[in-house]
């Protein structure tokens, strides 16, 4: 059977007080609890390879905290390992509480928590009103009238005796455990009447004498756990309190430019290994900071000019990279923990291309992350155990990705789109034929040889600094230039001038959930045709809503896309809906009857109207940044895929001078040019490719998954399918497979996930399109645009 994810669930029921909303104890142990720094629960497990993420605490709201009690609940998510040592697991959890306890409160600790949500409140981002007006409300009911700003976020008083007594109730004896994992299927007789959830509960409930409202249940607990746990057990040696946190900013004075102010970012510094774009912000005069790298190899993806010999010996870099990535953010979990707690955040990136390095917060001891991750990155290393486990992990994400339609199409589009790209289908074979340590210790090897490192630095730091912060990963990590410039996007393909077909059978047979996309390729455009496809997909918006989902009822999930593809334009209209109610061809054809009525409206759409679109555009890409964040994002996007046109929206509202005023491009654009632009793509010479992914039409078990609306705007460009932050939760969410159980092994709802398998297409409908049953045959035929990016 593959890797469990279970999450045990320790709920002990506390008292609450007036004192405490000022005190705030159980935030204090929730703190304590929850970290993962040396000494604590989770870095223990982790040595041990027993659970990858751990959360514990009090929402200081609701369920979890009234007049009546308060609820301190500990959620772990357990590998295979802890699973089997379970009981283990919770005496460490316990073990840790009574030497809280032991050791009473601890006024540095409480001080450092102080300090750090003093620092974020004074700098918080500004929030959206509404959030704000409901926040406001709730502390209403709750706090005195000068503390209704700050009451949620300030931690105001220590009061050690409170926090001591909040600590005196958190005992074994008090405690509710509850155990979720694929496991206990069939061995899980009862069943609750509201949602229909299997559960076991040996034993009968009692009531506890020190508790009035608290329920405690009775399980098959092994007695000499009871035992223990009843007894004055010992606590282990390697459970410590946290150290004194290094990262807590204490300067936030402005720091005074030391080159001339510019609009936009500028190149600092370039090597034969890197570059660095640099911009002092002066707009929003906070002492923070962004901090990005991309870090580009050549040996991630293989070169199309010397394709390998089997198409797993390709995807065996790609797999080796995530491994990588994650095992990279594992190594850093701990000793990144304390920067993480002081506001400090940093994520790590498996790109399409290369690793990507994100950090922001206080620029006052951002420096120090930055260089705790190069150097965990110049001396990687991955333990037997470790790299086992997050083979396993990293499986279980590559097979949550194929069981959901939605992901496999996208998954299955892009593969026939983009040259050279590998599926997670392949990716998922190379995981079932086995990988060693190694083999990954030698590609980590390989990868820091060759690198050409190209950042951006924004917000309150000097260039003279910036520098520094390039300059230390050339001399840490000492790698050479690529031989060759390495390109950051892929060659997409020149679809033919006609209709193609591809239907992908789900992996789920549980699913009855069904997708179709259907995509028009445009080809290699200006920012102006940018322009116009952004403001025409705008146009299809409501449109496609009333007409799919209103009235033809298909489904939540119904909406137009303007989509960049590695440079390359088209647009698309996606509908999710069920297979019970609605074939994929019929929903095909819905959708061409939409496009159909979308060319009539466009006609007959009124000057008014459509310059009331426009405006709403132009005045949609004029809008201020609300915070520093946002403008350095759109930077980003330039340098990431190195087109570097950071006055990107400037130019799609407006063009080149001309005579003795600025023509905007945007109003300068007619109905008329809009309409020939819309049938341009449709009609018999346009390059439509529709992606189908069927789900069930027989839902095993009749469950069927809800949806949402939504629109969107995908540049898709750095379109990876795994993103790791910091040390992922790699466990499956939903729709994990079957595994061995006491009762017997349960038939498997899900089909093989080593190949896709294609369906063919019996609707009349559909029978001049033509069927894509081979995406490396049909694709291999097909020229190929350049390399391009939309500059002018």
């Amino acid at each position: 059977s593959g890797a469990c994810h279970c999450v045990p669930n320790v709920s002990i029921g506390t008292r609450t007080s007036s004192a405490s909303l000022r005190v705030k104890p159980l935030h204090y142990i929730s703190w304590m609890m929850g970290h993962e720094g040396t000494g604590s629960i989770l870095s223990l497990l982790r040595k041990r390879c027993w659970a990858l993420a751990l959360y514990g605490g009090n929402s200081e709201s609701g369920f979890d905290q009234n007049s009546t009690y308060s609820i301190f609940s500990i959620s772990i998510t357990l590998t295979d390992l802890g699973y089997q040592n379970f009981l283990q697991v919770v005496h460490l959890v316990f073990q840790y509480l009574k030497m809280l306890q032991n050791l009473g409160p601890q006024q540095r600790i409480y001080e450092e928590i102080q300090k750090i949500e003093d620092n974020e409140f004074r700098f918080q981002e500004q929030t959206d009103p509404i959030e704000f007006v409901e926040n406001i409300c709730e502390n209403m009911q709750l706090f005195p009238k000068p503390d209704l700003l700050t009451a949620d976020q300030l931690m105001f008083h220590y009061d050690p005796e409170v926090i001591r007594t909040a600590l005196s109730l958190l005992t074994p004896l008090r405690a509710n455990l509850l155990l979720l994992a694929p496991e206990n299927e069939g061995s899980c007789p009862l069943q609750e009447k509201w949602f229909g959830t299997s559960y076991s509960c040996d034993g009968t409930a009692r009531l506890c004498p020190e508790q009035v409202f608290m329920v405690s249940v009775s399980s098959d607990i092994p007695e000499e756990w009871e035992r223990r746990w009843e007894s004055d057990f010992e606590l282990n040696a390697d459970l410590h309190l946290p150290a004194e946190n290094r990262f807590i900013a204490t300067d936030f004075n402005l720091k005074k430019s030391d080159c001339p102010d510019t609009e936009f970012p500028v190149q600092i510094l370039a090597l034969e290994q890197g570059a660095l774009w640099y911009k002092k912000d002066n707009k929003f005069k906070i002492p923070k900071a962004y901090i990005r790298f991309h870090l580009i190899s050549p040996i991630i993806q293989e070169s199309p000019d010397n394709p390998p010999v089997t198409d797993s010996s390709s995807s065996l870099s790609l797999v080796l990279f995530d491994l990588f990535i994650n095992i990279l953010a594992h190594n850093l979990a701990e000793p990144a923990y304390e920067a993480e707690v002081a506001q400090l955040e940093y994520n790590l990136m498996a790109g399409e291309h290369g690793m990507v390095i994100r950090l922001k917060g206080f620029n006052h001891k951002l420096p120090l992350l930055l260089k705790l991750i190069v150097d965990q990155l110049a001396d990687f290393s991955a333990e037997p155990s470790v790299f086992d486990m997050f083979v396993k992990q990293l499986k279980k994400t590559y097979f949550n990705i194929l069981i959901k339609h939605d992901k496999l199409g996208r998954d299955v589009r892009l593969l026939i789109l983009e040259h050279h790209r590998w599926s997670v289908v392949q990716k998922y074979q190379v995981l079932t034929e086995g990988l060693q340590v190694q083999q990954l210790m030698a590609f980590a090897a390989a990868l820091k040889e060759e690198l050409y490192a190209e950042g951006l630095v924004q917000g309150n730091f000097t260039s003279a600094e910036s520098i520094e912060f390039l300059q230390y990963f050339t001399e840490k990590l000492r790698f050479r230039p690529p031989p060759a410039e390495v390109p950051v996007q892929f060659q997409v393909v020149d679809l033919p001038r006609r209709h193609h077909l591809c239907r992908v059978k789900s992996l789920n047979r549980e699913d009855a959930n069904s997708e179709v996309t259907v995509y028009y390729q445009s080809g290699l455009k200006t920012l102006k045709e940018h322009a116009l496809m952004e403001l025409m997909v705008m146009l299809m918006e409501e449109p496609c809503f009333d007409f799919l989902r209103t009235k033809e009822m298909l489904g939540y999930q119904v909406y137009p896309t303007f989509r960049n593809t590695s440079g390359v334009l088209g647009f698309s209209v996606t509908v999710e809906t069920q297979a019970t109610k609605f074939s994929s061809e019929l929903v095909e054809q819905k959708i061409e009857d939409f496009l159909v009525s979308f060319g009539r409206r466009l006609a007959s759409l009124s000057r008014e109207s459509f310059a009331a679109q426009v405006t709403a555009l132009i005045k949609l890409k004029e809008c201020e940044d609300a915070h520093l964040g946002e403008e350095v994002d759109r930077n980003w996007y330039e340098v990431v895929t190195q087109q570097y046109l950071f006055d990107r929206l400037g130019r799609e509202v407006s063009r080149n001078h001309q005579g003795s005023r600025w023509v905007e491009v945007l109003k300068g654009f007619s109905r008329e040019q809009l309409v020939s632009w819309f049938l341009d793509h449709r009609g018999n010479c346009s390059r439509k490719l529709s992606v189908h992914t069927p789900g069930s039409e027989v839902c095993w078990g009749g469950r069927f998954c809800g949806t949402r609306t939504r629109t969107r705007v995908e540049p898709e460009v750095m379109s990876s399918p795994c993103m790791f932050h910091q040390v992922v939760g790699f466990g499956v969410e939903e729709n994990d497979p079957p595994h061995q159980n006491r009762a017997g092994s349960a038939p498997s709802s899900y089909g093989p996930v080593s190949e896709l398998t294609f369906l063919p297409a019996a609707a009349p409908t559909l029978r001049n399109a033509t069927l894509i049953t081979d995406i490396r045959a049909f694709t291999s035929s097909l020229p190929l645009h350049p390399y391009y990016k939309i500059l002018s």
